[in-house]
């Protein structure tokens, strides 16, 4: 059985949570997951904006990305605060960080209280679904009755399709599915493989009990890997445009040469040979990009996430076993049945350029879901538009939660305050760069 979330829960701390500020946790003292597997004692990293109101109807949930947080100000800070898509003075705002995110929810870099050792390789495997069941345990510690809508996009959207099937009928009004699909294909499985075996080739990964500090971490594979990544979240046309030819010193050192940190194992991470340095623009951009990532994030971690993104299917376990062998039905069919569950009217954003998920992706999803309405962004940014192309999304999610949520808005705010934290010029586990 799953138990009762704990609210105002003190964890240790471990080296990526500091990243975050002001988050709160939650414990839940027993979670099974899908697996079967019981965890004792999970810990729930996330943070709120705004009030719940007096009936506890007004809560905005909002799903972060692979590489996330649950600092929504952080990458997704335009949308957030008093009058915005993310309305602050409307809605009770949350977001948590899922199981296996280095951030403070309970992951690899968690001690297994069966052993006293730090988890690592050993972590049990886990599911957005399992992510879903978690965070509604704080959902419900926190008074929400029901969940106005969820907004999320990438894995963030993954986590929205699966609100409203693995929670009670009615008990999500809304959901904003971004940049996803309903399963994760073969396409993205095999981008994620590739990155994988970045790490994997590491000799410092050894099979995934290295030091889990930024500077025991198995460096050169991780930067690797976020570099491959990099390919796959922004577009062609989005690369020519922003850096052509150029020599790297074009750019400029200060807007694109890796932080500099303490530990020389970090600071050393990239494997490159004197005569290897970067002589173009994007290849400084990538290192840039490789090496931040190092900075801020868990090699067990990231492995642990993307296997997760890759069990993604909406339609796993969902669909009904007919008694006949010869009764079949077609793939449109099960996906519309299964999505039947999920509030009528969704929207649907896709960005035109992306090739994670692709237009076709959301072609697909948007004949899923009930009366669901498709827009698609037409940005050269690729995958990473979500979480660039504020000022065509702001007006977007706005309009569409004032129409689904229109009792949200009615009468006064709750409060008036600013509610939306420090502004932020670089992202930490966005895409904005400052420069």
């Amino acid at each position: 059985m799953d138990g009762n979330a704990i609210l105002d829960y003190v964890p240790e701390a471990n080296p990526y949570s500091s990243f975050v500020n002001g988050q709160k946790f939650a414990l839940v003292p027993s979670f099974k997951f899908e697996c079967g597997i019981i965890l004792t004692d999970a810990t729930v990293a996330y943070k709120t904006w705004g009030r719940l109101n007096a009936t506890g109807d007004n809560c905005l949930v909002v799903c972060h990305a692979l590489s996330g947080s649950s600092d929504i100000s952080d990458w997704w800070g335009p949308l957030l605060g008093p009058g915005e898509a993310f309305d602050t003075s409307r809605y009770l705002v949350f977001c948590a960080n899922v199981l296996g995110s280095p951030y403070g929810t309970t992951s690899c870099l968690s001690v297994n209280p069966e052993t006293g050792r730090i988890y690592g390789p050993d972590f049990p495997e886990t599911t957005i679904r399992d992510d879903v069941q978690l965070h509604k345990l704080v959902l419900d510690a926190l008074g929400v009755t029901k969940v106005a809508a969820v907004v999320g996009g990438s894995m963030g959207g993954m986590a929205t399709l699966e609100w409203p099937l693995c929670t009670p009928q009615g008990y999500i009004n809304a959901i904003v599915p971004i940049s996803t699909s309903v399963d994760h294909d073969a396409w993205g499985i095999s981008w994620a493989e590739a990155q994988r075996q970045c790490v994997f080739a590491d000799p410092v990964f050894d099979d995934g009990y290295y030091d889990p500090t930024p500077a025991g971490q198995p460096a050169s594979g991780l930067a690797a890997a976020r570099m491959v990544a990099m390919l796959t979240y922004r577009s062609s046309p989005s690369f020519s445009a922003r850096f052509g030819r150029g020599p790297a010193t074009d750019r400029g050192s200060k807007t694109l040469s890796p932080k500099k940190v303490e530990a020389s194992r970090v600071e050393n991470g990239l494997a490159r040979r004197k005569e290897e340095n970067p002589k173009f623009t994007a290849q400084s951009y990538l290192q840039y990009q490789g090496q931040k990532f190092v900075n801020r994030f868990d090699a067990n971690c990231f492995i642990h996430l993307t296997r997760k993104m890759d069990h993604h299917d909406i339609s796993r376990g969902r669909i009904p076993q007919h008694s006949s062998a010869s009764v079949k039905t077609s793939r449109e069919v099960d996906l519309k049945t299964v999505l039947s569950r999920a509030p009528p009217k969704s929207l649907v954003v896709g960005i035109a350029s992306d090739v994670l998920f692709t237009p076709e992706q959301q072609e697909v999803l948007v004949n899923s879901l009930p009366e669901a309405e498709l827009v698609m962004i037409p940005s050269r940014e690729g995958h990473d538009g979500f979480l660039l192309e504020f000022e065509v999304l702001s007006p977007l999610i706005t309009d569409f939660l004032r129409e689904r949520c229109p009792e949200i808005y009615d009468g006064e705010p709750l409060n008036r305050e600013s509610d939306q934290g420090d502004v932020v010029k670089n992202s930490v586990f966005g895409e904005v760069e400052a420069g």
